[in-house]
């Protein structure tokens, strides 16, 4: 198991992958990084629990309407286009889930932060 140091919104997290999906979840999080960033630049440092809940829902509106696009032109076009469109739709459920929990845990470490 390899672990990895991502930098988001200038704080770094240790996260530990897969052997070999090193530089894959670099790319990620760079992304990841890039949104918050964005977002940040709209609204201000809003706190970064709220920061990266804004910015994961970006991102998971963003992947929705990848989906619905891939729906919509794979209209008619036989089984194989459903069942893609239906591990999409699965794994949909998957990352809101996902989150929905890293959120949660933002926000603890957040209240654990602001009494300490």
């Amino acid at each position: 198991m390899a672990e990895i140091t991502l930098t988001i919104n200038n704080r770094n997290y240790d996260i530990a992958c897969d052997d070999g999906h090193e530089e894959h979840l670099r790319r990620l999080g760079a992304y990841v990084d890039q949104r918050v960033n964005d977002l940040a630049a709209a609204v201000g440092q809003i706190g970064e629990p709220r920061l990266l809940v804004m910015a994961s829902l970006l991102i998971a509106d963003e992947l929705h309407e990848a989906m619905s696009k891939l729906g919509a032109a794979g209209n008619g076009n036989g089984d194989a286009n459903g069942a893609v469109i239906a591990a999409f739709e699965e794994r949909e459920v998957e990352v809101a889930e996902a989150l929905e929990a890293c959120a949660q845990r933002l926000e603890r470490i957040a209240a654990t932060l602001a009494t300490t």
